[in-house]
């Protein structure tokens, strides 16, 4: 059997794992699979969290401790999810050192309700970075209008940087931007740049399952044939801006200060249509300098049938303009559908962090210390 994780890894493209439990941690399967699939990192966000904390398991002591405190649910939220992100990073850490700070890198959200607010979102970055304290933790950033200018804030204090929910290819232009004028700021005050890392999370699935359904209304012959093209048309045109910005001047003045790429990572991976190869996201993304985060069944899904190939984006641009204004060209309007999807990232976020909210403080009620 060929590895086919082993080959994407030889091509240039980091395995994360898109989920985190204290289950996962406890019983040695994280450590497995960075052993045994090739998996350097990992990413999570407020619906993975409020799946694993809800599914109860492991977090029964450390939330009736919490209980007989009688802190907060924000607060209990916090000491619980950093406590996992925290132990995830030990566990990455060889990673870590191997490859000089990239890879073995465990991602937390700040508070998605805050997605909308500068300022509190450079606060709770800084207190999300203070808290977990390993220098393997990325900061999870939204790549909202409000979220440019913190990531620029974020990076000039010198924190590491996942930003997220990216969907259009002007927004991605933007959180680069951003990210060199974070660079900029952090030189300006002397910090080391080669300790700073970030990469750009372009959510790929999301955009086939919008336009695919807008194809299906429209219904014509033409229309059909356009199904799943978007997607990774757009997502390879955001690598043709990757390497349009990290070869430029700007970015050659803080390549000689020791700076690091920013990454283009390819988010929400794993396929939603049935009628596609399950493996789609990850054989057709493939080139240097990436990052592919799956969940758990694309990684085994990738790992038993995945057809790694080499390069799969070099020479497709052209293609993938042609193909993203056909779709246009049917009155399918491409700015529409990645505001919806940025609009509907944060408020699935902030739903799912609702939710977990509403668990952990029925949790923490349940598990009170009777008065008396």
């Amino acid at each position: 059997m060929t590895d086919a994780l082993k080959r994407l890894s030889e091509e240039g493209v980091a395995i994360w794992l898109d989920d985190l439990s204290r289950k996962r941690i406890t019983s040695g399967n994280l450590a497995e699979l960075i052993d045994q699939q090739h998996v350097v990192g990992v990413t999570t966000n407020p619906s993975i969290f409020q799946k694993a904390i809800s599914s109860g398991d492991g977090y029964e002591q450390q939330l009736a401790d919490l209980a007989a405190r009688k802190v907060t649910v924000e607060e209990a939220i916090r000491m619980i999810t950093t406590a996992d992100v925290r132990d995830a990073a030990d566990i990455l850490r060889p990673v870590f050192d191997a490859t000089g700070g990239q890879d073995g890198r465990v991602s937390i959200e700040v508070d998605p309700r805050l997605a909308h607010d500068t300022a509190a979102t450079v606060a709770e970055a800084k207190q999300l970075a203070w808290l977990v304290d390993r220098p393997n933790t990325l900061i999870k950033i939204p790549a909202t209008k409000a979220g440019l200018p913190a990531i620029t804030e974020v990076i000039g204090l010198g924190i590491s940087v996942n930003v997220t929910l990216i969907f259009s290819l002007e927004r991605y232009r933007a959180v680069m931007d951003a990210f060199l004028a974070g660079l900029e700021k952090a030189k300006e005050r002397g910090l080391d740049l080669s300790k700073i890392h970030s990469v750009a999370s372009f959510f790929v699935s999301r955009v086939d399952t919008e336009i695919d359904k807008r194809l299906d209304g429209i219904g014509t012959d033409e229309a059909k044939s356009l199904k799943g093209k978007a997607a990774l048309a757009n997502a390879r045109l955001a690598y043709e801006a990757y390497e349009e910005v990290f070869s430029s001047d700007r970015w050659a003045a803080l390549d000689k200060a020791q700076a690091n790429k920013q990454r283009p990572l390819w988010a929400s991976t794993g396929v939603k249509d049935p009628a596609y190869k399950d493996t789609l996201y990850v054989d057709d993304l493939v080139a240097p300098n990436t990052v592919n985060t799956m969940p758990e069944a694309t990684l085994e899904a990738s790992a038993d049938h995945g057809q790694i190939t080499g390069n799969t984006i070099a020479g497709t641009y052209d293609q993938s303009r042609a193909e993203i204004a056909a779709v246009e060209k049917l009155g399918i309007s491409y700015d529409d559908v990645v505001q919806l999807l940025e609009d509907e990232g944060v408020e699935k976020f902030a739903a799912s962090w609702n939710d977990l909210l509403k668990s952990t403080e029925a949790e923490l009620q349940r598990l009170a210390p009777a008065k008396g």
